[in-house]
């Protein structure tokens, strides 16, 4: 969930599904679709659209961005546009792949950073990894990460390159590779991507 969903919008446990990967079904009286028509869509993926009696009315005092986030869909309104790409599997589960404004568009191809720090943290080496995309004169976006290396490590950037591209689809791994000591982060621990250029 989300604060804008006043609690949540789905539950999973380990008898539904992968808890580690699903964020489950919907919660009964909470409606959610997939709009696949938005930027980074299709192939099943697509902004994570919520409706209900726990949907935020607004934001307090600020009617562009209630607007921006609020609105109708097949006849009803109400429905928030979440930010949260993701699918649903036949099953009726939905799956987190990463948010909107992360999306990376390399040379045409949707590229979603979480996916990519993912398999960056499998190698033994790292500890903690951002991806983000930056601009490249003809892919339009380039996939570059900042990697904190384990204690000890002596992997390099160029080594975590080849390692990538044998683990990723050639558009995906990333091509730039910056180890650091620390990535900016918020006091509730997420990472601000903002600020990583």
């Amino acid at each position: 969930g989300m604060t804008e969903t006043t609690a949540g919008a789905t539950l999973t446990h380990s008898r539904l599904g992968d808890p580690d990967v699903s964020c489950g079904p919907a919660l009964p009286g909470t409606g959610l679709r997939i709009d696949e028509t938005v930027p980074g869509g299709g192939d099943g993926a697509g902004e994570v659209l919520a409706w209900g009696p726990n949907i935020m009315k607004g934001y307090y005092n600020r009617p562009e961005a209630t607007a921006e986030v609020l609105g109708t869909v097949d006849g009803a309104d109400g429905w928030f546009r979440s930010g949260d790409l993701g699918r649903k599997d036949a099953d009726g589960f939905y799956y987190i792949v990463d948010r909107s404004k992360d999306m990376i568009i390399r040379g045409g191809y949707n590229v979603y950073p979480r996916e990519i720090e993912e398999v960056l943290m499998t190698h033994e080496d790292v500890s903690l990894a951002a991806v983000i995309g930056v601009p490249h004169e003809s892919h339009g976006e380039e996939v570059k990460a900042y990697v904190i290396l384990n204690p000890g490590a002596t992997t390099t950037a160029e080594d975590l390159v080849a390692w990538g591209k044998d683990q990723m689809a050639n558009y995906k791994y990333p091509r730039l590779v910056e180890i650091v000591e620390n990535l900016p982060m918020t006091a509730t621990g997420k990472i601000l991507k903002r600020e990583l250029s």
